[in-house]
């Protein structure tokens, strides 16, 4: 554990987020560590883990399109809540407005086991009835109105609740090599 903390702090005082709460946290869990009060390193080690996890939430919700013409976007900032009985990992999602008040949503989920877990069901849509659409070079299973793809075996891309070619359409603008690399 000792050098756990001593390579976290050395890479948090060495990296561009010098000053910064996460940096301080992580300092403050070696100072505790240090002096032997391990109950309170680890209250600031996942203190420091949940700013750190937010931190990739927000990378994450980059990702996420734009509004089409004629809707509103609202991101969904608690999207992370339930994710630990997931088994973990990140997300963000947005819900698209039109003007009627009609809406429908795109998930981007990340590291998580249970997406992984979808791969074999998304690469082999067709055996399950399942028709695939291409979004540029990716394959989505459009299935009861929703369409979703896994990326890189990791990232599951899902827009549902709205008119298909309207879900396409902004699936479209999503920079697949940069989210790919999400999180590298």
């Amino acid at each position: 554990m000792k050098t756990f903390l001593a390579a976290a702090a050395f890479a948090l005082a060495t990296s561009p987020l010098c000053a910064d709460e996460i940096s301080d946290t992580l300092q403050s869990a070696l100072d505790a560590y240090t002096d032997g009060d391990v109950a309170y390193a680890l209250e600031e080690l996942e203190y420091a883990k949940q700013q750190m996890m937010a931190l990739k939430q927000d990378a994450l919700t980059r990702f996420l399109p734009e509004a089409p013409e004629g809707y509103t976007r609202e991101v969904n900032t608690d999207m992370n809540a339930g994710l630990a009985l997931m088994g973990g990992g990140v997300g963000a999602e947005a819900a698209y407005i039109d003007g009627s008040g009609e809406s429908f949503t795109v998930q981007l989920l990340a590291d998580n086991p249970m997406v992984a877990g979808m791969g074999a069901l998304i690469s082999n849509a067709a055996a399950y009835g399942a028709k695939i659409e291409r979004v540029g070079r990716q394959k989505f299973m459009v299935q009861d109105g929703a369409a979703q793809a896994l990326l890189n075996g990791r990232i599951l891309i899902k827009a549902e609740g709205g008119d298909m070619a309207t879900m396409l359409a902004l699936l479209e603008t999503i920079d697949y090599a940069a989210l790919g690399s999400f999180g590298n």
